[in-house]
């Protein structure tokens, strides 16, 4: 799936110990996939990623944009144990 990364997701690469592979098979295969409270364009996809325990990751994209846009990650601490 093509997609572009905002700046601030682009930071987040360099910042947190996520390698852009998890990012892209949550994007590409989500076990989940929520409508954003606030903003319509944004959807919520999420992964449990096995290399860190099963964590759920949750990648925020632009949905209304051509490749979509990764506006964030990050992992889900709410979301443990329930995917």
């Amino acid at each position: 799936m093509d997609y572009i990364l905002t700046q601030h997701a682009q930071e987040l690469l360099l910042r947190r110990d996520i390698p852009i592979s998890w990012v892209e098979r949550t994007l590409e295969n989500p076990s989940q996939i929520e409508p954003d409270k606030i903003d319509d364009a944004l959807e919520h996809r999420l992964a449990g990623i096995p290399e860190r325990g099963h964590r759920v990751l949750r990648v925020i994209v632009n949905k209304t944009t051509s490749p979509v846009k990764i506006v964030t990650f990050y992992f889900d601490r709410s979301m443990r144990g329930k995917l």
